[in-house]
């Protein structure tokens, strides 16, 4: 009974803060949502910002694993980078709110949000893409990259749009639905760029 409460929980709050943002949802919406009424809501969850965590630490769990997955298989560079930009994407379309209440914690409550992220037994290891692609940046199979800045490269593409998504929206005219769709576009944009980038002259001239 108590898991299945939870369950519904995190589900309510996970559509409600996509659709609002942490800051224009309300606790009695979520609870509404669930199914259920607010005292009880607050008895799994004293607060909003408690709630946003464990959305945000399912979130990061559930793209932690699949992310694993990928990166400690046997697949080449850009399968990889491939299948790293589909899921990320997807995780941040699903929950587009989460970028900014990363770099909010992160200003505002640097070394215990660091702590907990570090303490999380399954996290994502960049490493060991870095690794790959100096391998195969020194075997010849893909240009000599920085490996670094391209894993950067790769995860700024993907985030960015949504940390600056009110600024950009404003610039370009665009509603929500146009930008959402935008995004979903991004996957290829991202793919081709880091494609074209990597790539070895050989593979360039055959493209």
């Amino acid at each position: 009974m108590e898991t299945n409460t939870e369950e519904k929980i995190l589900i309510a709050a996970r559509e409600i803060f996509s659709q609002r943002g942490f800051a224009g949802t309300r606790m009695q919406e979520i609870a509404d949502r669930a199914g259920i009424n607010k005292g009880l809501l607050h008895y799994y969850f004293k607060t909003k910002e408690t709630l946003f965590k464990a959305v945000f630490k399912e979130a990061f769990l559930q793209i932690s694993r699949k992310l694993n997955e990928v990166l400690s298989s046997e697949r080449p560079v850009m399968e990889k980078v491939e299948s790293i930009v589909d899921e990320y994407l997807d995780l941040l379309l699903a929950n587009p709110n989460l970028p900014g209440f990363i770099v909010n914690e992160l200003h505002t409550n640097t070394e215990a949000f660091i702590a907990e992220i570090m303490s999380m037994s399954e996290r994502p290891d960049p490493s060991l893409l870095i690794m790959q692609l100096h391998l195969d940046s020194q075997a010849g199979k893909i240009r000599q990259v920085d490996p670094f800045h391209t894993v950067l490269n790769i995860l700024s593409m993907c985030v960015f749009p949504f940390i600056a998504r009110p600024m950009l929206q404003s610039m370009v005219h665009l509603d929500d639905a146009t930008y959402l769709h935008l995004m979903r576009q991004r996957k290829a944009a991202i793919k081709d760029f880091i494609r074209h980038a990597i790539q070895s002259p050989d593979q360039s001239a055959m493209s």
